[in-house]
């Protein structure tokens, strides 16, 4: 089978409208900005006002640093997951492929029935 064949359209075959993937992609970037921005600004107030009643200061910072990182972090794969997510959609909402196409071996006929009508093996156990 020739590659230009794996790349015919099925006759018939349409593409979907765009849905709710094509809004949350679109919101992506915006998303992926604030859930950065908004813990590192949040890592900046937290060193410009510090808590008076915080007796170390410095372990009261590292705790906000290991919190924001860990936020920065949940944020990027919240992000990526949902950008996985989108992209699955739109490809299986794009038309179908020649090379999706194949036929199944016992799509006529059920397989038990199938069975049933040939000579099916006979169990011998004692």
């Amino acid at each position: 089978m020739a590659w230009e064949n794996l790349f015919r359209k099925l006759p018939g075959s349409r593409r979907e409208p765009p849905g709710l993937e094509w809004r949350i992609w679109k919101k992506l970037p915006l998303l992926l900005i604030a859930g950065t921005a908004i813990p590192l600004i949040a890592y900046g107030l937290a060193h410009l006002f510090p808590p008076a009643d915080a007796d170390p200061v410095e372990k009261y910072l590292n705790l906000v640093g290991i919190l924001v990182t860990a936020s920065i972090v949940t944020a990027w794969t919240a992000v990526f997951t949902l950008a996985i997510g989108c992209f699955v959609v739109r490809v299986m909402k794009g038309p179908g492929y020649v090379a999706d196409a194949y036929p199944l071996i016992d799509s006529e006929e059920p397989r038990q029935q199938q069975e049933s009508s040939d000579e099916a093996p006979t169990d011998k156990r004692a």
